[in-house]
């Protein structure tokens, strides 16, 4: 297969002068980048201590080891004695350079320094620190894409706090779900958004979110739609008048942000990812894999409580220009997001398959509207990437850039697989497993495989896996979530392929986690709203593969004699927009009389996931009422 496209000047490239140092530092002879990628994990800790030492890492004390307890990848610690501190490397710039540039639905812009950046966040880092905030604290955020949330992650960190956030879209219990397990010392919310040019206030839930998290609350009055109780104006901040905290350093491995998994069988998992192993992912993956340098203006179209902000916002650290973007991608027309590209001159344009599949539907050719200049890459996430969106692109967008689809998540918060500025574009592929990840293919019985699907595994121990979870003392939720699978192995739960290129085709979730646009639900998330619906006594979710996408389809038990009416889906798609978020409501509803369970009485998602695909039902000698799973092979016409 011919490579869609060619690097014409790989030699310039950061990864490029990389590989030629590491050839003279180390005395090897590495000319390819797989023979790189086989170096950086074969000699781990070599690789790592010297990515520090070349991405210049501002620390108060340089590590003098590497790692400990390598014989455990669940125990392991990277650099353990070093001190660092997040919001000082963010903030390394102080420079009259454009840090942040800040786009609407309304097209207003707003532009912040490097400069200005760390003085608002200095400020603002003093005024929390007048309300009390510490090292470990937690500093909850109900907030859109907009610049300041990015102050207040910095003014957090700044701190040595700790920073978790939600998207306003979310519904009020699924914040709380999440929130009051941390128990934050402050929440950071703002008074209402804007969506589709409508202005939505969310006063209300954030007024019932504070009272039952019962900790301060500042408030952004950003679409002055009302007031919440007691709050701490965001302005009175801005106005503190306290000199600037001192950048608080940390140990590598204390914590910096909190995220959160999808709630498959109940409350969602709190992540807790640390600053230095954040900080030097993130740094790899701009500079080496993305080729970020202070000339680039990075975007990636995400919300707050999407693992790739937490991503975008790194890459101040290399001193580029970051675009944020509030609002629908699609408003007032669909090529809102591709004119805002243009004329902020973004060269690397970071999304999710699904948007680039919608502007395929438009039939959308963007290439015949604007020049794109300065775009040279391409970033596509969240799910996998369609053969058909890899020609769209470059048929329809530009025909010279590279265009990379990536893979990881909010368990590492940084990627398994990514793009390379070296090598050629393969259609359908993720060009290159990331450097110093040990990725393979693993059949189930554990063993390599090429040329085939099997479980996305990584052999050997990385610096952004999670410090621990929230509330798991014992590291039993931990160990269960990636290490049950196969001993002292991380098992992703992503079904991949390696090809003859060494590229990955992802194929999606090998588990029960739903996936629709790039968001990642959890069926539970589900399950706890619909079930309130008083017909319905049971349900079970899935993700379908749809259209080079995935979309969630729900079955449900009604109360005998009840029938799914049009009444009944609207109650359910309500509810779940209303208490979850829009993303949770399902495309399909359908009706059954029974859901398949395990003897233990769990239900299975994974098989009948597998029955509206036509799979073969792996498990199905665990399922304890197996005659169910023919009524679900019934009703797969009804989602054609």
């Amino acid at each position: 297969m011919d490579p869609l496209w060619k690097p014409s000047n790989s030699n310039e490239s950061s990864l490029y002068k990389f590989a030629k140092s590491v050839n003279s530092k180390f005395n090897v002879n590495l000319s390819s980048y797989q023979e790189l990628w086989q170096w950086s994990t074969e000699n781990l800790e070599q690789f790592w201590r010297y990515w520090w030492i070349q991405s210049n890492i501002v620390t108060s004390k340089e590590p003098i080891e590497t790692l400990i307890s390598a014989d455990s990848f669940e125990k392991e610690e990277w650099f353990p004695d070093a001190k660092l501190n997040f919001a000082e490397n963010l903030l390394r710039y102080k420079d009259a350079e454009t840090a942040i540039i800040f786009r609407n639905e309304n097209d207003s812009r707003e532009i912040i320094t490097y400069e200005q950046l760390f003085q608002i966040a200095g400020t603002v880092a003093a005024g929390l620190k007048k309300l009390g905030v510490k090292k470990g604290d937690r500093i909850a955020s109900v907030m859109p894409n907009c610049p300041e949330t990015i102050i207040a992650m910095l003014a957090t960190t700044w701190l040595g706090a700790i920073w978790s956030s939600c998207s306003p879209d979310f519904g009020k219990e699924g914040i709380l779900e999440r929130f009051e397990q941390i128990k934050p010392k402050v929440l950071i919310a703002i008074d209402g958004y804007q969506f589709k040019g409508k202005k939505i206030s969310i006063c209300e839930k954030i007024n019932s979110i504070a009272e039952k998290l019962a900790c301060d609350c500042v408030l952004v009055n950003w679409q002055q739609c009302g007031n919440v109780k007691s709050s701490i104006s965001w302005e009175s901040l801005l106005k503190t008048t306290d000199d600037f905290p001192d950048f608080y350093q940390m140990r590598f491995n204390d914590p910096v942000y909190i995220l959160y998994s999808s709630g498959t069988t109940g409350k969602p998992k709190c992540i807790v990812h640390g600053i230095g192993g954040t900080l030097l992912q993130h740094l790899k993956e701009h500079r080496l894999h993305t080729d970020i340098t202070r000339k680039d203006t990075l975007f990636y179209f995400t919300t707050c409580g999407w693992m790739m902000w937490n991503w975008l916002a790194s890459g101040l650290a290399s001193g580029c220009t970051i675009l944020l973007f509030d609002g629908n991608p699609f408003y007032p027309k669909y090529d809102a997001l591709m004119r805002i590209a243009n004329e902020e001159g973004v060269s690397v344009f970071g999304t999710s398959a699904k948007y680039l599949s919608a502007l395929n539907k438009e039939n959308a050719k963007p290439n015949l509207q604007y020049d794109f200049k300065k775009l040279r890459t391409i970033l596509s996430t969240g799910s996998p990437l369609t053969p058909e969106s890899y020609d769209y692109v470059y048929q329809n967008i530009k025909n010279t850039i590279q265009l990379s689809s990536i893979s990881g998540g909010t368990d590492i918060v940084s990627c398994f697989a990514l793009g390379s500025p070296t090598l050629p574009v393969y259609r359908g592929e993720l060009q290159c497993r990331g450097l110093g990840m040990a990725v393979e293919i693993w059949d189930n019985q554990g063993k390599s495989i090429r040329n085939q699907p099997g479980e996305l595994v990584c052999t050997k121990s990385f610096p952004s896996k999670p410090v621990f979870f929230w509330n798991d003392p014992k590291g039993e939720r931990y160990h269960h979530a990636y290490f049950a699978r196969f001993d002292n192995i991380w098992c992703h739960g992503d079904w991949a392929e390696l090809t003859e290129n060494n590229g990955l085709i992802i194929t999606g979730r090998s588990d029960a986690v739903l996936n629709p646009g790039g968001v990642r639900i959890g069926t539970a998330e589900i399950y706890r709203e619909v079930e309130k619906i008083p017909s319905v006594i049971e349900s079970i979710a899935v993700g379908q593969i749809w259209e080079g996408d995935v979309r969630v389809v729900l079955f449900v038990v009604l109360r005998q004699g009840e029938e799914l009416t049009e009444l009944i889906k609207t109650d359910i798609r309500h509810a779940l927009k209303t208490n979850a978020s829009p993303r949770h409501v399902p495309a399909k509803i359908i009706k059954v009389t029974d859901i398949p369970r395990t003897r233990s009485g769990k239900i299975t998602e994974i098989a009948v996931r597998d029955i509206i695909h036509n799979r073969q039902i792996l498990n199905a000698e665990a399922i304890s009422n197996p005659e169910v799973l023919n009524e679900f092979k019934n009703r797969t016409e009804l989602l054609n």
